[in-house]
């Protein structure tokens, strides 16, 4: 079976004094390996890589790495430049890593042949498998279905992480069945957007790369294996159990804030752990957070 199936936990890097707390980054990646997750994805936007020095993703890469046990690391590698992205995967590759997630960041817009040159350049560079991010919340750049196709019979590119599937389970499988029948068998299909995980699952998508899964892997892994084993009811009573919890993200702005104070709550990081500029949440949030994680038994 692939890698890159199954749940892909997103930790945060937790910042303290403006540099990363590699105590808590240990821990948090200690944690995953010890719940069995399928795989953990360094420095994807959970993990803030865009706001690291390449110096600092390189040491992030290498203590990932080297904590994580048995567990497949993936580690993302998006930068604005592609000069800075293959210095990105060649500290990912001496780190060990067994992938790398690429997301097209840009501050001029891109266009599509922009896009497929810089996964074409990367596949070229490096033997590492490549995961192709396509999240236009965070780089305002999507991928059309052909260009899913195009880029995907590059040689090297192993999944696809797509966006946010529709909430109905019908629209999901159709949507999900058109992405399959454009890309190579071997390249698999992964759902983010934690609230719509069990039903990008239950529509055949291999993975679910989760943020709450880099926080609270029990709940994600509760959710993942119970579609991996076909109860599909399971899977999505699993997900609806945390509603409270999606619904935060909905009313507080997107996942990042919310998970960084869950990890603040649960001892996991240290408070106000995200990079400067971005704030975490007021006391009052914080105070919503922590009710719903310990109505959700969510520290376990």
């Amino acid at each position: 079976m692939s890698i890159f199936t199954g749940l892909s936990a997103f930790p945060l890097t937790p910042f303290q004094n403006d540099a990363v707390d590699e105590h808590a980054y240990i821990g948090l990646i200690q944690r995953l390996s010890v719940a069995k997750v399928d795989s953990i994805t360094t420095l994807g936007s959970t993990g803030s890589y865009a706001y690291l020095t390449p110096n600092e993703r390189a040491r992030v890469a290498g203590l990932a790495v080297e904590h994580a046990g048995e567990t497949p690391v993936f580690v993302g590698v998006g930068a604005l430049r592609t000069s800075q992205i293959l210095t990105n995967i060649d500290h990912a590759e001496q780190a060990g890593a067994a992938g790398v997630l690429l997301a097209p960041m840009s501050y001029q817009p891109l266009t599509d042949d922009d896009v497929f040159e810089l996964f074409r350049t990367v596949t070229e560079h490096s033997e590492l498998p490549v995961i192709v991010y396509d999240n236009p919340g965070t780089t305002h750049f999507t991928f059309s279905i052909d260009l899913y196709a195009r880029v995907a019979r590059l040689p090297g590119i192993a999944s696809i992480k797509i966006p946010g599937v529709p909430s109905d389970p019908a629209a999901a499988r159709a949507h999900v069945s058109a992405v399959r029948a454009a890309v190579p068998k071997h390249v698999t299909i992964g759902v983010s957007g934690d609230a719509f995980a069990a039903t990008g699952l239950n529509a055949g998508c291999d993975a679910w790369y989760s943020v709450i899964g880099g926080i609270v892997p029990a709940a994600a892994l509760a959710i993942t294996r119970a579609a991996q084993e076909g109860r599909a009811a399971d899977a999505a009573a699993e997900s609806e159990l945390l509603a409270p919890l999606w619904r935060l993200f909905t009313e507080f702005g997107g996942s990042l804030r919310v998970v960084a104070a869950i990890a603040e709550h649960l001892g996991l990081a240290p408070h106000e752990s995200l990079p400067l500029p971005i704030l975490g949440l007021t006391e009052a949030r914080r105070a919503r957070i922590a009710e719903v994680v310990n109505e959700l038994r969510l520290d376990r």
